[in-house]
């Protein structure tokens, strides 16, 4: 109990102490309450007292401008008074005067007049003169009046057109033109121009008045004073009666030299960091500049990598400590920035900056925060880096096909080394030649017709590009793009009912060179045995050596084995074995079948090796191996030009229909001519047994001359049957039918079928090859002309109409001989180089210039281009002329982009994110943009990754 009272008691002394606490409190609050009150009514007492003294100022102001005008009536009256005793005087002196004589008067008269006449010449002239100079100034000052008046009239007009209150506080973007258009000091009220001078006749700037409100403003306190700060010069003052003293009083007020202070170091070009003091800002900036010549640096770095394909980063031994150690990997990119460090002063000192302070925090203990060291060779800053080349790479290409005005697009997947399945997307435009540019590599989450169209519409949108520009795609002859329903054509033919669907030329071709080799059993046998030969040898390296020793040349040619994505890969198998058609000088042949003879004879290797060589041997020996070789040379002399034109990057749809109609006319006219693929059979049996018997391997092998014969069959005969009734065919013969003319008539027979397509377009089309113009200068062009293509060109230009297009062609073709004679620069173009000696079954694409033909449409679109007649006389005709360029028919650098997706995303950089395969993708095909990007532009958009990196680099 006692404990408990013990425990109340101190509570309740507790509380007591709380309320007297508070009660002090309470009581320190009033009695500050009651001061700041006493303050407001001295303040307020000597605001009264300052008005009244200012009020007695201004009546003791008025009383001695009073007295001064009573002083000046005064000495006015005084002055009347003066002049009237000097009129009389005057009329004094002339009484005397006229009593003096008349004759000395006339005389004294006579001089005088003539002195007035002599002043009064020259007086004249000095007065012309006068007035001429108070004229002149007079119409200078006017002038000078009339212009500025005008300048305010512009200013006004400028400012109610941008609906800019400049009697109200600035936002910050408007600031500058805020302040340039202050002070305004013009009016007609005596009143209101006496305020804009002090006493002592210095004039007030920052008093501004408002004609329209008739109220005056401190331009000064609107733009810089505080958002809480209030004064009647903010609002604005429109206290007459009491102006000059509220002037007064705002100009000695805290918040108005608080702002003029502001204004005065804006107008210095003063801001927070100049208080710092001009060297520190100048060291702020020299570090900026140092920092971006680093970074420079490493841009470059990055664009070599890039453009090379190059892996960039390693595993470990990134840490910026560890880089003074040679004997450590540290992955491409950082390699790179150590060897341009040992040559390079500014990355140099940056290096060994970084490594010295890296080692320090290194060896420190605790945490250390992120941030802490800024080398700006981190995976980071790099992949800022890679990120702003990729888009500005992305940019440019979108501000170019927005210059063309239209595009076409190529669609094709492929699977990278990880199972993806990814879309490579290409936009075909023409400026000033046709290009054809990767945009985007995009990872396919599905393979239907209707989620490519979601796929390119993403694209295009990320591109701010227009989906109405796009006027055609090609693709490859898969179900989901060639579906007649729900393909990816037909939806979007839906979505634009001219938009024109290519199934690509160049599958096409291979289409047809596949019907070819497979239409007989003699051909299917002749490839089948050229890849099982190459794979063969390529199995072992101890047939490798074999192979190697066999060929007499220092540089060893390799047999390439088939495959089915090249296009001409059966041609290349073939030639290196076979040689020319009718030329076997530069084949191979004979070293493989003493490879093949050696292999046989190898008592190490297995029997079955040894049984496959000798099949192999036995099967090339035969001479129905030799003529099946020697149709499909003949042939491949025809469809190989057409395959490697059809993968160049300047080329057209009008072109290559004449490419393909060429070629067809060329199979037609050697159909039945299977005397010459005899003739040149014979003659490469003969130089090959030559070759045989020279060669020092006492080797009794021999290429058959001639088709063994086979015994024919006797069959019973019947009753009235005569035995010379039966029809004889020889072994020739029966090959000529059924082999010779079997593939010559497939082949044709493909080429017709599958590339007849888009036939009203492409006859709208031909009437621009310039191969007809004669035939538009001297016959009339049918009706129907353009018909087809001006439907698809209307929503260009309005224009576009069949009457409007056949006239200006009709002009053209007219103008075309002398056109044609003018210079035409060359262009550059892509084409696909025949890489024959290397085992990858890719091609090389090369970048080559090509000389002006001034027969295709690509010259034409070139002259009308160069001589500016697409605004002019013939703009529709540009217009169609960049219609059929635009076009694309196949789908070669889709296939191009997934040879350079080959050794981006290696086995070796398998875990490469998508979003790093676009960027790397972009510089490793786009290189030409990639180096002419600026390395300021790049440095900027990294700066604007964090505010850090803004703080550092802007």
């Amino acid at each position: 109990m006692l404990h408990q009272a013990d425990l109340s008691s101190k509570v309740e002394k507790s509380v007591t102490e709380e309320t007297e606490e508070q009660e002090r409190e309470m009581e320190q609050e009033r009695e500050i309450k009651d001061q700041e009150r006493e303050m407001e009514q001295e303040r307020e007492m000597e605001e009264q007292e300052r008005e009244m003294e200012q009020e007695r100022e201004m009546e003791e102001q008025e009383r001695e401008m009073e007295q001064e005008r009573e002083m000046e009536e005064q000495e006015r009256e005084m002055e009347q008074e003066r002049e009237i005793k000097e009129q009389q005087r005057e009329m004094e002196q002339e009484k005397e005067t006229e009593q003096q004589g008349h004759t000395e008067e006339q005389e004294r008269e006579m001089e005088q007049e003539k002195e007035t006449e002599q002043q009064g010449h020259t007086e004249e002239q000095q007065r012309e003169m006068e007035q001429e100079k108070e004229t002149e100034q007079q119409g200078h000052t006017e002038e000078q009046e009339r212009e500025m008046e005008q300048e305010r009239e512009i200013k006004e007009q400028e400012r109610e057109s941008q609906g800019i209150d400049y009697f109200a506080r600035p936002e910050p973007a408007i600031l500058q033109a805020f302040l340039d258009y202050h002070p305004q000091q013009n009016s007609t009220s005596a009143v209101v121009m006496r305020v804009f001078s002090c006493k002592d006749g210095t004039n007030r700037k920052w008093l501004t008045y408002c004609k329209e409100r008739h109220l005056l403003f401190c331009f000064v306190c609107l733009a810089f004073a505080r958002r809480t700060d209030t004064s009647t010069f903010i609002t604005g003052m429109s206290d007459w009666r009491h102006i000059h003293l509220r002037t007064e009083e705002h100009e000695k007020s805290t918040t108005h030299q608080t702002c003029a202070e502001a204004f005065f170091l804006r107008c210095s070009k003063g801001n927070i960091r100049s208080l710092f003091g001009g060297s520190q800002l100048s060291a702020h900036r020299a570090q900026v500049k140092k920092r971006r010549q680093v970074l420079e640096r490493i841009v470059d770095v990055i664009k070599v990598l890039g453009k090379r394909g190059l892996s960039y980063r390693h595993v470990e031994n990134e840490a910026a400590y560890t880089l003074g150690d040679n004997t450590i990997d540290h992955g491409n990119f950082l390699e790179l920035i150590v060897l341009l460090g040992k040559y390079d002063m500014c990355l140099g000192e940056h290096l060994n900056d970084c490594i010295e302070k890296s080692k320090k925090l290194h060896q420190t203990s605790g945490s250390r925060g992120r941030g802490s060291l800024i080398t700006l060779l981190s995976k980071t800053t790099v992949n800022s880096v890679i990120d702003a080349l990729g888009h500005l790479l992305q940019e440019s290409i979108a501000s170019d096909v927005q210059k063309a005005g239209m595009f076409s697009v190529q669609l094709d997947t492929t699977q990278d080394i990880t199972g993806y399945d990814q879309c490579s997307v290409i936009i075909r435009y023409v400026t000033e030649a046709v290009q054809e540019r990767l945009v985007s590599i995009v990872r396919c989450e599905a393979s239907t017709g209707q989620y490519f169209v979601n796929l390119l519409s993403g694209v295009l949108e990320h591109l701010n590009l227009d989906k109405a520009m796009c006027i055609g795609n090609a693709t490859d002859g898969a179900s989901n793009m060639q579906g007649q329903y729900k393909g990816f054509s037909a939806l979007m033919t839906a979505q634009s009912p001219t938009h024109v669907h290519v199934w690509c030329y160049a599958h096409i071709l291979n289409l047809v060179i596949a019907d070819t080799t497979q239409s007989v059993i003699e051909s299917g046998s002749l490839f089948n045995l050229l890849n099982d030969i190459a794979v063969f040898i390529k199995e072992s390296y101890h047939r490798v050596n074999l192979w190697e020793k066999q060929t007499q040349e220092t540089r060893h040619r390799r047999l390439s084995p088939i495959g089915e994505t090249r296009w001409w890969a059966k041609h290349d198998a073939l030639q290196k074995i076979f040689g020319h058609f009718g030329k076997p000088d530069d084949g191979l042949f004979v070293d493989v079948v003493l490879t093949l003879e050696a292999i046989e004879k190898r008592e190490k290797e297995k029997p079955a090796v040894r049984a496959k060589a000798r099949g192999f041997k036995e099967c090339l020996l035969k001479h129905e191996t030799v003529l099946t070789a020697q149709i499909f040379l003949r042939v491949f002399e025809q469809t190989t030009p057409l395959s490697k034109y059809l993968q160049s990057k300047g080329m057209d749809i009008l072109s290559a229909h004449h490419m393909v109609t060429a070629t067809q006319d060329g199979l037609k006219s050697i159909a039945r001519d299977f005397p010459t693929v005899k003739t040149a059979a014979d003659t490469f049996v003969k130089q090959t047994n030559q070759k045989l018997e020279e060669r020092e391997n006492n080797t009794d092998m021999e290429v058959e001359a001639e088709l063994p014969e086979k015994r024919a069959k006797k069959r019973k005969g019947m009753a009235g049957e005569i035995p010379e009734d039966e029809l004889q065919v020889n072994a020739e013969k029966s090959y000529e039918v059924k082999v010779h003319n079997v593939i010559l008539d497939t082949v044709i027979e493909a080429i017709h079928r599958r590339f007849v397509i888009h036939g009203p377009l492409l006859a709208d089309l031909a009437w621009l090859d310039p191969r007809r113009f004669s035939q538009v200068r001297t016959v009339s062009l049918p009706s129907n002309a353009f018909q087809n293509l001006s439907t698809r060109l209307l929503k260009f230009d309005s224009r576009a109409t069949v009457n409007n297009l056949q006239s200006e062609l009709k002009r053209f073709a007219e103008q075309w001989e002398r056109l044609r004679t003018s210079h035409v620069d060359d262009y550059m173009t892509r084409t696909a180089k025949d890489r024959s000696e290397e085992w990858d079954e890719e091609s090389e694409i090369v970048t080559k210039s090509c000389g002006s033909c001034k027969n295709c449409p690509l010259c034409c679109y070139q002259i009308l281009r160069r001589f500016n007649m697409l605004s002019d006389a013939y703009r529709l005709l540009g217009l169609a002329y960049k219609y059929l360029l635009t076009l694309s028919l196949t789908q070669v650098a889709c296939e191009r982009t997934f040879s350079t997706l080959k050794f981006i995303k290696s086995r070796l950089r398998s875990s490469l994110s998508a979003n790093k395969l676009e960027m790397f993708m972009l510089m490793a095909t786009e290189k030409d943009i990639l180096m002419s990007l600026d390395s300021d532009m790049v440095i900027d958009r990294v700066a604007e990754k964090s505010d850090l990196l803004r703080k550092l680099l802007l």
